[in-house]
C-alpha cells in the first residue's frame, strides 16, 4: 500500500494534492473522517496526517495542523541546506495549515490529543520507536512474553541497544522462564555486560517497551501489526508500576530456579500444574507460559506419570494432594501418604 500511494501521490505535506487537501481539511473541520473517505489519497495515512481513532478503528482523525506545521519546520531546517527551492512551498503550507488551524474546536477539558496514538503498519511502528529511542537518556524497561527470543530478532535490535548503552541507558528486561533457554538471548546480554539486565518469570504481560517513564508501547492487535504509542503520565506510571511489580517477582537470569522440592518434577511442570487446577486447556497454558502446545502436554504427560495419575481428573486430584496447584505450602510439599504413591515426594 505505500508503495501504490507513493505512485498515486509523489508529495510531502507541504504540498497536498487537491483530493487529499479536501480530505484533510473535512477531518479538521468535522473532528474525523471515516476510514473509507481516505482509500483515494493513501498519501494522508502515509504522511501521518490521519490515523486511527483510538475509540473507533473504522474512522481517522487528523494531526492537529499546529503539529504538521511544527513537523514541516524541523524538516525544512534539516534540508535547507540542500535546497531552497521548497522554501516558499514550505511558507505557503504553513499559512494553509493555520488558516485550518483557527477552525479547529478546543478539546473538551483534560483531553490531550496526543496522549493516545494509534500507529497502524509496522513501518509506522518502527519510526515511533526509533524517535523514542533516539530520545531516551536514562532508562527503557520492556517486557517480552513468548518463549525462546529467535536470534535474528535479538541481532536486529542489537545496534539500537548498542547505541542505548553508549548513551549511557540502562535497560531492564522481563522475560518467561523458556527464554533462559535460548543461547541468542545469552549471547545479547553477554555482548551487552552490565547496561542490560534481564530476569524471568513463569509468565508475564503481553509486549511493554517504556522509555524514560513518559511513551509507552503496547500492542493494539493481535498479530502486532497496530500499537498504541502512550504519553498520558496517568497511564505511563500506571504501566511502570506494573512493570516494577513484576520485576520484583522475578527471578534473575544469572540465578537458577528454584527447585520444586518434588522428585522428577521441575519448575515448569509445576507452573503447569497451577495452570490445569484453574481449569485452563493446554492451548491456553503453552501461550501463557511461551511453549508450544506439544511440549505442554508432554510435562503433561510426565506430570500424570510423576504423580501416578491414569486420568486428567485423577491428575487434578494428585495437584492438589501434592500442593501443587497454588503458592508452595509453608510445610513444603504434601506428606507421601496423601498421594498414595510410593516416595516421588521429596522429605
Amino acid at each position: 500500500m505505500a508503495g501504490h500511494g507513493a505512485q498515486q501521490h509523489p508529495h510531502g505535506a507541504d504540498r497536498l494534492c487537491e483530493a487529499g487537501d479536501r480530505v484533510y481539511s473535512r477531518a479538521v473541520r468535522r473532528g474525523r473522517v471515516p476510514r473509507g473517505d481516505a482509500d483515494p489519497v493513501p498519501c494522508l495515512l502515509e504522511l501521518a496526517l490521519l490515523h486511527p481513532d483510538p475509540d473507533d478503528m473504522d474512522f481517522l482523525v487528523p494531526t492537529a495542523p499546529q503539529e504538521v506545521m511544527t513537523r514541516l519546520l524541523r524538516e525544512m531546517y534539516d534540508e535547507v541546506s540542500e535546497s531552497h527551492r521548497r522554501v516558499g512551498s514550505a511558507v505557503d503550507a504553513f499559512e494553509r495549515y493555520a488558516g485550518l488551524g483557527r477552525q479547529v474546536r478546543p478539546p473538551a477539558a483534560g483531553v490531550e490529543g496526543t496522549a493516545i496514538r494509534v500507529l497502524d503498519g509496522l513501518s509506522r511502528i518502527q519510526a515511533a520507536m526509533d524517535e523514542a529511542t533516539q530520545a531516551c537518556t536514562t532508562e527503557v524497561l520492556t517486557v517480552q512474553p513468548g518463549g525462546i527470543r529467535r536470534e535474528h530478532e535479538l541481532s536486529e535490535g542489537l545496534p539500537r541497544a548498542l547505541a542505548l548503552r553508549g548513551r549511557g541507558v540502562r535497560m531492564r528486561d522481563l522475560y518467561t522462564h523458556v527464554a533462559r533457554h535460548g543461547q541468542g538471548l545469552l549471547t545479547y546480554l553477554e555482548l551487552m555486560g552490565d547496561a542490560v539486565e534481564a530476569r524471568t518469570l513463569d509468565e508475564v504481560i503481553d509486549r511493554l517497551i517504556l522509555f524514560d517513564r513518559t511513551v509507552a508501547f503496547v500492542p493494539a492487535n493481535a498479530d502486532r501489526t497496530m500499537a498504541l504509542e502512550l504519553r498520558h503520565p496517568a497511564l505511563v506510571e500506571y504501566l511502570v508500576t506494573v512493570f516494577e511489580r513484576l520485576w520484583r517477582l522475578a527471578i534473575p537470569v544469572t540465578v537458577p530456579l528454584p527447585d520444586t522440592g518434588i522428585e522428577g518434577i521441575s519448575h515448569r511442570e509445576q507452573s503447569i500444574a497451577a495452570l490445569l487446577a484453574e481449569g485452563h486447556q493446554d492451548a491456553v497454558i503453552a501461550e501463557r507460559l511461551g511453549i508450544s502446545v506439544r511440549t505442554c502436554r508432554a510435562h503433561i504427560a510426565r506430570l500424570s506419570e510423576t504423580l501416578g495419575a491414569a486420568s486428567r481428573t485423577q491428575l487434578g486430584v494428585r495437584i492438589a494432594q501434592a500442593g501443587l496447584d497454588g503458592p508452595p505450602r509453608a510445610g513444603g510439599p504434601a506428606p507421601v501418604s496423601a498421594l498414595g504413591r510410593e516416595s516421588r515426594i521429596a522429605r
